[in-house]
């Protein structure tokens, strides 16, 4: 943050909380010239990123009065955040025109890579997810594409697979013993939802490894029915 900045948000922070305000002129200099050194590596705002908005949260979620660190190490864990995780550091040549893919030394490329990484972990770019790449103007190639290739796989591929996938391979194995396949219906349970061929969720969003027993009991009738019939 820039020194205007920086002051900018010590404002917010004493509007927040009154005691931080400073009657010293000296004292508020100080303490602005510590904020500043601080926080000179860190930015007012970023993708997924606010700092005024951390600063807001601390203060109301705790009782101490709030320091540069309080922002500054939320800021280094989620630029980690977004490198390591978020960032798939994926090398897309359409979003690098200016280097030569003939080029044998690699420089070229390897500055490329410094200089997006550099961007992301400051936050001026956003970072390049999975889910960017399944999607946008590609996609309608990538899924005809897929649909040409077909979905057979030689079972010794599948077989070989199979701890990779482990949901797909429960369901081969439901489907090849003639057993319920719970994920052959939506899941009823009305804090999930999940639609049919999806992993049922929890309270947060997150895949469970096993469906609710609602959604069970629904494939056993529906699977006892169609056995019946």
């Amino acid at each position: 943050m820039t020194p205007r900045e920086v002051a900018a948000l010590l404002a917010y922070v004493v509007r927040l909380d009154p005691r931080m305000n400073v009657e010293d002129q000296a004292a508020a200099a100080e303490r602005l010239a510590q904020w500043c050194d601080l926080l000179s590596d860190v930015p007012a705002i970023a993708h997924g990123w606010d700092a005024a908005r951390t600063a807001r949260d601390y203060i109301a979620r705790n009782p101490y009065r709030i320091q540069p660190s309080d922002i500054s190490r939320p800021w280094h864990a989620h630029k980690a955040d977004v490198l390591n995780r978020r960032h798939v550091g994926t090398f897309e040549p359409t979003a690098h025109p200016d280097v030569d893919p003939d080029d044998e030394t690699g420089d070229a490329y390897v500055a490329a890579l410094r200089a997006e990484r550099r961007a992301i972990a400051t936050g001026q770019q956003a970072p390049t997810t999975t889910r960017a790449i399944t999607a946008g103007p590609m996609a309608a190639h990538v899924k005809q594409r897929l649909a040409q290739l077909g979905t057979y796989m030689p079972p010794t591929v599948r077989d070989a697979l199979a701890d990779y996938r482990p949901h797909r391979a429960q369901r081969e194995a439901l489907a090849a013993a003639g057993r319920p396949d719970p994920l052959d219906v939506p899941c009823p349970y009305e804090h999930c939802r999940a639609p049919r061929g999806q992993q049922c969720r929890d309270h947060r969003g997150n895949n469970r490894t096993r469906p609710h027993p609602s959604r069970t009991d629904n494939a056993t009738t529906r699977h006892a029915q169609e056995t019946a019939a």
